[in-house]
């Protein structure tokens, strides 16, 4: 054990206290992060996986658990990033948001004091409800999705879901390239959306069940492919029907827009669906 401890010591991953012991450097910290990739690899779909089994939202009674992104701004900011939210809802793309205050104990992401968060419904969510409904879902790919005259057009850019150690829309986000007020000003821009396949037996059973999941205010577009095809340029497996869904965190890509800095965990926790309010 010593012989180890040394070792981490002369590589300045540990500095050693005495009999106080040891704490890790930050170039320690660096290593935890960064370190094993290939081991990481596909961590992001196992935590959506996790998460789609432990929802339950009804669509009949609207309640149960939903999955929820995770948004922390700056205090001061929070009247104009809630003007924007209005904004989008006067023009058709409402959301529902549950404001978090700074400090809150047993947040699943820490709100600093002086920051607020903001939790929006993912739209990982819908997949939680396919499955429920005793259909199998593929989660494929985190995308930008091009909008023209107001109609989905492709997809410019895709990420896979099992080929990532970083969620594509956080991704996505921090290259600050979407579009969304544009849309909605003039129907052409981008935003982000992900794709998701579903055997083609269940192709007019999904395309119900997730009229209803817009009706509940869970997602606010979604486009079902046909059988055997591309969904907006998106690959999708033989014997498979493509889904692209809008994500749930383009209301926060519309706050970025405008110049608000916002740090992003997406899919970072399940919580009641009556928790979350419409702006």
């Amino acid at each position: 054990m010593r012989y180890h401890l040394r070792i981490l010591d002369e590589r300045g991953l540990t500095k050693g206290h005495g009999y106080a012991g040891r704490t890790i450097t930050e170039r320690g910290r660096m290593e935890i992060e960064e370190a094993l990739v290939q081991d990481r690899t596909g961590f992001v779909l196992t935590q959506i996986e996790k998460m789609i089994y432990q929802t339950d939202f009804d669509l009949t009674s609207k309640t149960g658990q939903v999955i929820a992104n995770i948004t922390t701004i700056k205090e001061k900011d929070l009247d104009d990033a809630l003007g924007i939210l209005r904004y989008l809802a006067e023009h058709g793309m409402g959301c529902r948001i549950k404001v978090i205050a700074g400090g809150t104990p047993n947040s699943a992401t820490p709100i600093p004091d002086d920051h607020i968060g903001i939790a929006t419904i993912c739209s990982i969510t819908c997949d939680g409800i396919l499955l429920k409904h005793g259909i199998p879902v593929n989660i494929n790919y985190g995308g930008m999705l091009r909008f023209a005259r107001n109609q989905a057009s492709h997809y410019t850019d895709l990420i896979a879901y099992s080929g990532t150690t970083i969620d594509p829309m956080k991704i996505f986000l921090s290259r600050k390239t979407t579009s969304v007020l544009d849309i909605v000003e003039t129907g052409d821009g981008l935003l982000l959306a992900n794709v998701r396949a579903v055997p083609d037996l269940a192709r007019n059973e999904a395309s119900d069940i997730l009229d209803r999941v817009v009706e509940a205010g869970i997602i606010d577009y979604v486009e079902i492919g046909d059988p055997h095809s591309p969904v907006l340029g998106a690959p999708v497996a033989a014997g498979m029907t493509g889904i692209s869904v809008s994500a749930g965190l383009n209301s926060i890509a519309a706050i970025q827009e405008v110049g608000i800095g916002v740090a992003v965990e997406p899919v970072a926790a399940v919580m009641d669906y009556s928790e979350f309010e419409v702006v």
